[in-house]
């Protein structure tokens, strides 16, 4: 079973910076897409930055310029990179899977979540 364990949020002034990071277990058969989402309470989860399988990036307009998503498909990890932080960019943050479980199967895995909290 595929898995995604999160680490690296906490609490940071604006700002500053903050490294989430996320790594995959469990065996697939290869990634699609990989990268990070956010929540805030009461709002839905928005797409933050990802990565393509085939190289490509999608950065939210609110991050573009200050955050970088980083991934390695074959070590299985994604890491997000956040800087200039700002009190607006505290959520909690999801790592995000889509992945080939068999050459014609697809599935998608959340990871557990991790808190940001950027204070002014």
């Amino acid at each position: 079973q595929v898995q995604l364990v999160e680490s690296g949020g906490g609490l940071v002034q604006a700002g500053g910076s903050l490294r989430l990071s996320c790594t995959v277990s469990g065996t697939l058969e290869s990634i699609n897409t990989m990268g990070w989402y956010r929540q805030i309470p009461g709002a839905q989860r928005d797409r933050v930055a990802t990565i393509g399988k085939d190289a490509s990036f999608y950065y939210a307009d609110s991050v573009n310029g200050r955050f970088t998503v980083y991934g390695d498909m074959a070590k299985k990890t994604t890491y997000l990179q956040m800087d200039s932080v700002k009190p607006e960019d505290t959520a909690v943050y999801y790592c995000y899977l889509s992945y080939m479980e068999t050459s014609w199967r697809g599935r998608e895995v959340w990871g557990q979540g991790t808190q940001v909290t950027v204070s002014s």
